[in-house]
Order: C-alpha cells, then sequence, then structure tokens
C-alpha cells in the first residue's frame, strides 16, 4: 500500500455507517506531555500538548475538561472513543496523573499512547514506537515507572539536541523562527500518527510513519 493511500485510510474522518453501538466502542487515552501555564506555551519540551490540541481541532473536541490533575476531551474517531488528555502537573510528576485517568476509566497501558518531545531527533521528524525505555524524557520515564511497563506505544516528536550543555533550558525556550517551522510540520505528522494508532495500531503507524521518515534520509 502506498503512503497515500494509508494516510486516507487512517485520516478520513469517520462515517455514519462506521458507527456500531456505544457500549461496543474501545476506549483509549491519547496523553500529549507539557508543563501547564502560559510561561510554557509554545516552547519545545510543550510539543505534546500541541500535537493533542491539533487532534482535539480535526476531531471537533476540544481539551478544556479539568478532572483529575489534567485538561481532558471526549472524542471519536473511527467507531472509537477516546480521552485525549494534557496532564497540569508538572512534566516529571505526568505519570500519576495518567495513572489516575487510567484506572477510573479501567484503561489498560495498551489502550493508551503518549507523545512527547525529543532531543533526539532532528526537529521536524517523528518516530512511533510500541516500548521502551524513556530516553531521558522525565514526563515519560514518570509514567512508565507509575504504570509499572515499558509497554507503553508513544510518537516521538524531535526537536533537535540542545547547541550546548544547558538542555533544560534548551527545552523550555520557544525554537527559532526556522525551527518552528519544522516544528509545525511535525505537530501534523505526529497527529496523524496518532489517528492512525487510533484506527490500525501500533505496528501500522510504525510501519507507515517511521517507512516515510526513513525514507527522507535516503
Amino acid at each position: 500500500m502506498g503512503l497515500g493511500k494509508f494516510l486516507h485510510d487512517c485520516l478520513g474522518k469517520r462515517r455514519l455507517q462506521d458507527e456500531g453501538p456505544a457500549e461496543k466502542r474501545e476506549l483509549s487515552i491519547i496523553v500529549g506531555l507539557g508543563n501547564p501555564g502560559s510561561e510554557h506555551a509554545g516552547t519545545r519540551h510543550n510539543i505534546g500538548f500541541e500535537v493533542v490540541d491539533m487532534l482535539a481541532e480535526f476531531l471537533g473536541a476540544s481539551v478544556k475538561k479539568k478532572k483529575f490533575g489534567a485538561l481532558l476531551g471526549d472524542a471519536e474517531h473511527r467507531n472509537k472513543k477516546l480521552i485525549l488528555m494534557k496532564p497540569q502537573e508538572f512534566m516529571n510528576r505526568s505519570g500519576q496523573v495518567v495513572v489516575t485517568v487510567a484506572g477510573f476509566y479501567k484503561i489498560a497501558p495498551a489502550n493508551i499512547l503518549v507523545i512527547a518531545d525529543d532531543m533526539a531527533l532532528e526537529p521536524g521528524k517523528i518516530r512511533v514506537r510500541a516500548s521502551g525505555s524513556a530516553g531521558g524524557h522525565n514526563g515519560l520515564a514518570d509514567i512508565i515507572q507509575k504504570l509499572g511497563t515499558t509497554e507503553l506505544a508513544r510518537v516521538r516528536v524531535g526537536i533537535g539536541r540542545a547547541p550546548g550543555p544547558g538542555w533544560r533550558d534548551w527545552v523550555l525556550t520557544r525554537p527559532s523562527p526556522q525551527d518552528r517551522k519544522l516544528l509545525d510540520t511535525a505537530v501534523l505528522k505526529a497527529r496523524d500518527a496518532a489517528l492512525c494508532w487510533i484506527e490500525k495500531g501500533t505496528m501500522a503507524a510504525m510501519n507507515g510513519f517511521n517507512a516515510a521518515e526513513d525514507a527522507t534520509k535516503q
């Protein structure tokens, strides 16, 4: 299947004939990581929030309901019910918020997708993973620790490496106009990868999007 057909299948909004009984619809959580507060808006570390907001816009939802220490939104895509989530604790305390929401709605780790920034990837690149370590990301590390598993799907959005040793300052600053354009592209790709995860699962999203990213290197 070509990438264009793959994206069309994943991105098509749900149709009336796709819908089944509400009680049979699967429930999943998509978590975008970031830090709360207007002072952190638009920073590299908040790219996960941006992806969730873009996903909500595409699905005609809003992520404004304050509950369990997070901003939550209800959405649906292709007959699957979703909770869109932006934890409102600081990054390294994201895990308990995710565990609380997952526990309340009885959602297993297999039905959770985390979207986070990644300094190991160039700005504009994304990577879909089915499992693995946190790769130095404090928010993802806390979620893994609190859930007690590394078997957690994630979309990592490249923000590039810090030019010097001050990586903490780097992730908490806003990108240059040039990098901002690349990050905007990555936000859209991450949104599309999340939609494919909903529709086709982690492996399909990995095969489609990681292959497309690898192809651009050749």
